[in-house]
């Protein structure tokens, strides 16, 4: 391999995996679906790969880039797909249940569908491609040229998908609905860029084992996907409450475990392979949005938890041969990327 395309491979590689998590190895789109990745890639996979960059580049860390990845959370659902305010999105109905009339959303279905974007459609496939290149985790992959040429792609891929869903389910959402979600975009755009990247001295007791964080992170998993099915009996208020809390404990969780001693790769990787595997096993009860004979379904599914097995599996053997700390010190920052890509991220 040249040293060119050994330069830009995680960026392709993250490029293809973020699409390839969201909708294949959640089960939405069957194996026969693997063409949509010529659309799906710019969108989910341009964001991820912006997003990590700019993070990167101004050496920031990920409290930033999960800041980030809500915000394309929002952009996708609120202003693209306009699945937070469509009443009759894909005809299902998404908003009955829990309906604020104030805002025009369903409050369940807004936390649910900004938690897949946030954890799984971006954070996971990021994560996943930089504990398989421990030695550039933390350095861009991207120059200036790659950088505007991903942001290009990115916005093609909004207008790509934005086009479809308006043809597809002709729905508008009201002027109010579309700038206040592009204000909560940039707001979170703005108070990412603007944290601070202090890791602090590591205190308090060890940090639990790799294989603990990814059992908490299973469970996490199976919470998320069980409230994500309450039945409609359960009143909305119980499945806002529990996701809040769900949400917070999760974040409080990681957030003090990472500032205690011995934090790194293989707690990193736990999170990672139960978040993976979460969306491995949700696959086979789901239903593909597009009708697909069972047993190719089936197949489908097979392919795509195994391959997330084995990315796990890889992940964990590039921890095991991975240079001391002293050895792969983070590299220093560069400048940071021009103002117009960061907030398009």
């Amino acid at each position: 391999m040249s040293s060119t395309l050994r330069r830009v491979a995680p960026a392709v590689g993250l490029f293809l995996l973020a699409p390839l998590v969201a909708e294949f190895l959640l089960g939405n789109l069957p194996l026969t679906m693997l063409p949509a990745l010529i659309a799906l890639a710019p969108l989910y996979g341009g964001g991820a790969l912006l997003i990590r960059e700019v993070v990167r580049r101004r050496g920031q860390g990920w409290p930033s880039l999960v800041l980030l990845a809500l915000a394309y959370g929002v952009l996708e659902e609120g202003l693209t797909t306009q699945s937070l305010f469509n009443p009759d999105y894909a005809g299902q109905r998404l908003l009955d249940y829990g309906f604020v009339p104030a805002l025009g959303i369903g409050l369940p279905w807004t936390l649910y569908v900004l938690g897949l974007h946030t954890v799984w459609s971006i954070s996971v496939p990021v994560a996943t491609v930089e504990l398989l290149t421990p030695e550039r985790q933390t350095a861009p992959w991207l120059g200036r040229i790659g950088l505007a040429v991903t942001a290009a792609l990115f916005a093609v891929g909004i207008a790509v998908t934005t086009a479809f869903n308006l043809a597809t389910w002709p729905y508008r959402a009201t002027t109010p609905q579309l700038l206040g979600a592009a204000l909560v975009v940039v707001l979170l755009v703005v108070v990412a860029l603007r944290l601070p990247h202090r890791a602090g001295a590591a205190r308090g007791p060890a940090a639990p084992s790799g294989w603990l964080t990814g059992g908490f992170a299973l469970l996490a998993g199976a919470l998320f996907m069980l409230l994500s099915a309450l039945p409609r009996s359960v009143p909305a208020a119980v499945a806002v409450l529990a996701l809040l809390a769900l949400y917070a404990a999760a974040t409080v969780a990681i957030l003090v475990w990472s500032r205690r001693p011995g934090w790194g790769d293989a707690q990193r990787l736990g999170l990672v392979a139960g978040a993976l595997l979460t969306y491995a096993w949700h696959a086979f009860p789901e239903s593909p949005v597009v009708p697909t004979p069972p047993a190719v379904d089936l197949v489908g599914n097979a392919v795509f938890a195994a391959g997330a097995v084995l990315l796990i599996v890889l992940a964990a053997r590039r921890l095991g041969h991975q240079p001391g700390p002293a050895a792969r010190a983070p590299a220093p920052p560069v400048p940071a990327a021009p103002a117009g890509a960061g907030a398009g991220s």
